[in-house]
């Protein structure tokens, strides 16, 4: 009979060894740094958990933990209609984190996708009210336009957005072709522009240098006789009949003579 009791006592000592066992381990919680816990006390929110060992009562408290970390959201692609009327496909993506524990776990069910799916719906209202060369060239403002309108609604789900990039936009192809062709005329119309500057520029520069030979009777006359030089230096074959550069001058001389 005492062997028995004995017995039954080790067996006894040893299921409650376990149960407290199982207890402590329900009990005893471990938060990382870059986590926060969110208890329940009976289904009632009782209270935000910092990082590190925590305790909890088994079955009548739990806990539900919550990433601080911050995160990413890929927008897919879909295609927008700009205000003018220009379809093109447009992909984002948005970085964002929790600032409140609490309000995430309680307020809304599912963050990140609640995040993504407004984001996508703010992208199509900021491009849809942008006209295409807008949406092309200023990338910052529209991001920040959508990342205002984000924040705005998310800030109260206790989510803070950090930035949104707008990482690719992609235009139909015959729109390509008319924006190579508009690119291709501009640069025409700039190289035009320049030769004739140029020309104009040095139209200029021969003026001033004729008004300048005019100023000297022998000035022309060295100028033709370098200009002879430069000439005969080349090698080829060459003949070269040299007028004076003041025959009119001359015929008149012999006219008045003559007279």
């Amino acid at each position: 009979m005492g062997e028995g009791v004995v017995v039954t006592v080790l067996c006894v000592g040893s299921g409650l060894f376990f149960v407290a066992l199982i207890l402590l381990a329900k009990a005893v919680k471990l938060l990382y740094q870059y986590e926060r816990g969110v208890v329940f006390t009976l289904g009632k929110f009782s209270g935000t958990r910092e990082p590190g060992l925590t305790f909890l009562i088994p079955f009548i408290q739990s806990m539900r933990r919550v990433d601080m970390r911050i995160k990413t959201a890929d927008i897919p692609r879909q295609e927008v209609m700009t205000k003018d009327n220009i379809p093109m496909l447009v992909n984002a993506v948005v970085y964002f984190k929790v600032v409140n524990p609490e309000d995430v776990i309680i307020k809304i069910e599912d963050y990140v996708f609640a995040v993504r799916q407004y984001t996508q719906a703010a992208l199509r209202d900021v491009i849809g009210n942008s006209e295409m060369d807008f949406v092309l060239t200023e990338r910052e403002q529209i991001a920040e336009s959508i990342k205002e309108i984000v924040d705005s609604e998310t800030s109260g789900w206790g989510v803070d957005v950090e930035s949104i990039k707008i990482q690719e936009v992609e235009l139909p192809a015959e729109m390509k072709r008319a924006m190579a062709k508009q690119a291709e005329a501009e640069r025409e119309r700039r190289a035009m522009i320049i030769n004739s500057q140029g020309e104009l520029s040095a139209s200029e520069n021969l003026r001033q240098a004729a008004e300048e030979l005019a100023k000297s009777s022998g000035a022309l006359h060295l100028r033709t006789l370098q200009t002879i030089r430069d000439i005969a230096a080349d090698p080829s074959e060459k003949i070269i009949l040299f007028v004076p550069s003041d025959l009119a001058g001359m015929a008149n001389a012999v006219i008045k003579k003559k007279e």
